[in-house]
């Protein structure tokens, strides 16, 4: 299967964030200089999180599946979080990506010496991702292809006995979601340990946000809007030598069997936080979206901007938007309404409003390392799986757009046990790939 040529979608800078999730690597210009920031112990942090460097100096081998911008960026993210980690194999479908990457890596200052992969573990073409699996010095394996090809690589990598990070969102479809539940309960028995890309989970605001409602300071959690609504994203043009499937590739935002479209592929950060305030995933929702401004063949078939209700257990009611249009007010947060006061949550930013105020003002280390620290601190001396809950987090997204795709009311069954498998059944430089007509509410069907 592919490996992505980028990975993902440009977003607003939010407050104190390091390694932008969506750049490309910057770390070689001096963007990654300091020791980890997260050394010190949070006091919002997990166990895990605290025994982090209990053993910093034992090697941990990294394999990088997809080594696009948030590939290029993980592999930056690894071996900051730990001076153990060293970068040993490298996979893309795409031999300039792979290549790229791993000049960007052995670019870096501060990693340099760590990063050094040669040419014959930096694979190319569309079945790379198994010589990585197959490589007896790879610990742990980061996936962040298009998330179409997630669910087929978690599963390779759970059956290859790897350690996984895999990047958000985790499917484009029920089937892919099955997929992914099906190889967690794997990794579950086998006790290999899973660390999702959600990395607001791993964020020390965000971890406070949550201690604060479990504390009872908004009272009963009974409401939440959520959002991401930004500008437009780059679009790579095609080239005549391009394939469909290279092209599709290369632009792989503009393509729900590869993204899930936006609502999926980005807004399921804020979707993860709704879920985790609510302490559930939806049980149903209602939504809308649309194609109003990127109309062009150059953005595929995907939606625009999306809004979605979904209603939870107990009655409670989510309100969901996302938007990508030049030109329009932004906003990328979360408000969480409770009986006592309201909590607003950023990166970086949290601040309850109300009968009991409160303000989240402790030092907040890069989460992108932190989850990385997290994951090898679990594998070295404890247990860690976050497969599933991620991919509630990608079915509830899913949910939605299936949704504002069809008009209609979707049900957490119907999306988990949807039949539509949205990924092509042959995939090669040469077989044509159509690209899918727009969805149109009210036509196109529920699957």
């Amino acid at each position: 299967m592919p490996t992505p040529n980028d990975t993902h979608s440009a977003s607003p800078t939010p407050p104190r964030r390091a390694i932008p999730r969506r750049d490309f690597v910057k770390a070689a210009a001096g963007a990654v200089v300091a020791a980890p920031a997260f050394a010190a112990a949070s006091p919002f942090a997990s166990s895990i999180a605290r025994t982090a460097h209990a053993a910093g100096l034992d090697s941990v081998r990294v394999g990088v599946i997809g080594c696009g911008g948030r590939g290029t960026g993980a592999a930056a993210n690894a071996l900051e979080a730990d001076p153990g980690t060293r970068i040993t194999c490298l996979a893309d479908a795409m031999e300039d990506r792979a290549r790229a990457c791993r000049d960007n890596l052995a670019g870096m200052a501060d990693f340099a010496d760590r990063a050094q992969v040669p040419d014959d573990r930096c694979h190319t073409g569309l079945d790379a991702y198994k010589r990585v699996l197959e490589a007896d010095d790879v610990d742990y394996v980061i996936l962040a292809t298009p998330p179409g090809f997630r669910p087929e690589h978690f599963e390779a990598a759970i059956a290859a006995g790897k350690h996984v990070f895999m990047e958000k969102p985790v499917a484009v479809d029920g089937p892919g979601i099955r997929r992914v539940l099906a190889a967690a309960d794997t990794a579950e028995r086998r006790r290999l340990c899973v660390v999702a890309g959600t990395q607001r989970r791993h964020e020390d605001s965000y971890l406070a946000a949550m201690n604060e409602i479990a504390s009872g300071r908004i009272g009963e959690v009974v409401s939440a809007h959520v959002y991401w609504n930004q500008g437009g994203l780059w679009v790579r043009d095609r080239e005549p030598h391009h394939s469909d499937l290279e092209w599709q590739i290369r632009n792989w935002l503009y393509f729900t069997w590869l993204s899930g479209d936006h609502i999926v592929e980005q807004h399921v950060h804020n979707l993860d936080v709704a879920n985790w305030a609510m302490g559930d995933h939806p049980v149903s929702c209602m939504g809308m979206g649309g194609r109003q401004v990127r109309t062009g063949p150059q953005y595929g078939h995907i939606f625009d901007h999306f809004a979605v209700e979904y209603e939870y257990p107990g009655g409670r009611h989510v309100t969901s938007m996302c938007r990508q249009i030049d030109g329009c007010a932004g906003r990328v947060e979360e408000r969480i309404f409770g009986t006592r006061g309201r909590l607003t949550t950023r990166p970086g930013f949290a601040v309850v409003e109300g009968a009991d105020p409160w303000r989240f003002a402790a030092r907040n280390p890069n989460p992108y390392a932190r989850e990385h620290a997290d994951l090898i601190a679990a594998i070295r001396t404890d247990y860690i799986n976050e497969a599933r809950r991620v991919a509630e987090s990608t079915l509830t997204a899913i949910m939605g757009r299936m949704s504002a795709y069809t008009g209609k009311e979707i049900t957490w069954e119907q999306a988990l046990n949807s039949q539509q498998n949205l990924v092509p059944a042959r995939l090669d430089f040469q077989t044509p790939i159509p690209v899918p007509p727009v969805a149109i509410p009210g036509q196109t069907p529920v699957v």
